[in-house]
């Protein structure tokens, strides 16, 4: 049987452990920290505007296990806030532990802390990982998922420092980028002003430090909408965001929060001794990241080059996934293209032709609109993600956004691909 390694165990490297296990491979999953899931554990919006059309597309792939999770531990569904439309909001205290009993019901072995530093190469491809400590892991093709945020150096070049985020860089490692240990050329995503990189786009805070009045509309809404003083509104935040769907005029007139088991708040970082001066948030405090009241954490830092299919170009056994695989935003771009890498990964050393998703499909389109945007300097300030900004207008543009799983499933065996994903290529 074939060995399938997964390097980063986010979204994007649980989805695509998952696809090469079904397609029938041995799948190792290696995760730095003692967590799945990575920033999905800060996340929790699914579902939103354009999310729900790609969802159903990689149920209808096959592709649903992760969905199902996020489904089920959805606190509140069908809501709405500003720009958005039937967001699900998970639970992000639930959904790591579901994940992580399903891959290893599925027979996926996963190595917490353990960390890849570099490669060894035979020709073109990767014969081997060196793993933080020296131990070598072999492998007969790789997929990188480690994401493009940190170490905490990148944060501090290019952020406020380190932030303390759920990444937890300095007690679990800084990332390192395996496709350019093997020769592959990173790629960086930039702002409007020309630096690097990108602010994550929101902060949690405990629910119980807030006023009983916001909890209450947390709890029965999932979103409270708050008024700030005019002296409070800084909308040279909205430029630092990576999350463009969140870039809007409404976002920095307001704190808008998002129940995710805790306090979503949907800003970079805001100044603790400013907040706790609005009604309400006299005591507030930050959970992720601990220094929420200065910075975020930087990512867009290592984004590899690639084929459509999702192989790392100049590599011949790597492929990539996540924020890996583009300047993408979000849990459902990430299994979107975690589960595509999967797949492909079995299809390559089997010596099939790569799956190539169509741009009839808003999963192929959006592939295909990201990598060919990376080759020109305004696609570099562009983050692409099917719940607004460009990409979102493009949806709708190409009638590619539906929230009819019928016709979207209709749609996806239109193509001949229905189930591919559950299909056993060895």
């Amino acid at each position: 049987m074939y060995k399938v390694v997964v390097i980063g165990g986010g979204w994007a490297g649980c989805a695509a452990a998952i696809a090469a296990r079904k397609a029938g491979a041995d799948v190792t999953l290696l995760e730095k920290t003692d967590m799945l899931l990575g920033l999905g554990n800060v996340g929790g919006i699914m579902r939103n505007n354009g999310r729900f059309t790609a969802a159903e597309e990689n149920i209808a792939l096959g592709a649903g296990d992760l969905f199902g999770i996020t489904d089920r531990c959805s606190r509140h569904i069908n809501v709405d806030f500003p720009g958005h439309e039937h967001a699900s909001l998970y639970d992000v205290t639930k959904v790591e532990p579901e994940v992580r009993r399903l891959l290893k019901s599925r027979g996926i072995g996963i190595r917490f802390m353990t960390r890849a530093v570099d490669v060894i190469k035979r020709g073109d491809d990767i014969e081997k990982l060196i793993l933080a400590g020296g131990e070598e892991l072999e492998g007969d093709v790789f997929i990188e998922t480690t994401g493009s945020t940190g170490g905490p150096g990148n944060c501090l070049t290019y952020g406020n420092g380190c932030c303390m985020c759920i990444l937890r860089c300095p007690a679990f490692g800084p990332r390192v980028s395996i496709s350019a240990k093997a020769g592959g050329r990173d790629i960086m995503g930039q702002r409007k002003d020309g630096s690097f990189g990108a602010f994550s786009g929101s902060g949690k805070l405990e629910k119980a430090s807030l006023s009983e009045e916001i909890r209450q509309a947390l709890n029965e809404k999932g979103v409270a909408v708050v008024p700030l003083p005019r002296s409070a509104v800084k909308k040279e935040k909205l430029d630092m965001k990576v999350c463009k769907q969140y870039a809007l005029d409404e976002f920095a007139e307001n704190i808008v929060l998002l129940d995710t088991g805790y306090a979503k708040i949907m800003t970079p970082f805001f100044e603790l001794e400013t907040l706790r001066q609005i009604p309400g948030f006299e005591n507030a405090r930050y959970v992720d990241p601990y220094a929420g009241g200065k910075g975020n954490s930087i990512r867009y830092l290592s984004v590899a080059e690639r084929e459509d299919s999702l192989k790392v170009s100049g590599v011949g056994n790597l492929f990539c996934g996540g924020e890996k695989a583009g300047l993408f935003v979000g849990h459902t771009e990430a299994i979107s293209t975690g589960s595509l890498a999967g797949h492909n990964a079995v299809r390559f050393v089997r010596g099939m032709k790569p799956l190539q998703l169509p741009t009839g499909l808003a999963i192929g389109d959006l592939i295909s609109f990201a990598g060919k945007s990376l080759e020109s300097a305004e696609g570099l300030m562009t983050r692409f993600t099917f719940a607004g900004a460009e990409y979102f207008e493009r949806m709708k543009e190409k009638d590619l956004y539906s929230i009819d799983p019928d016709e979207i499933r209709r749609r996806v065996r239109r193509y001949g691909l229905e189930g591919i994903y559950e299909e056993r290529l060895m």
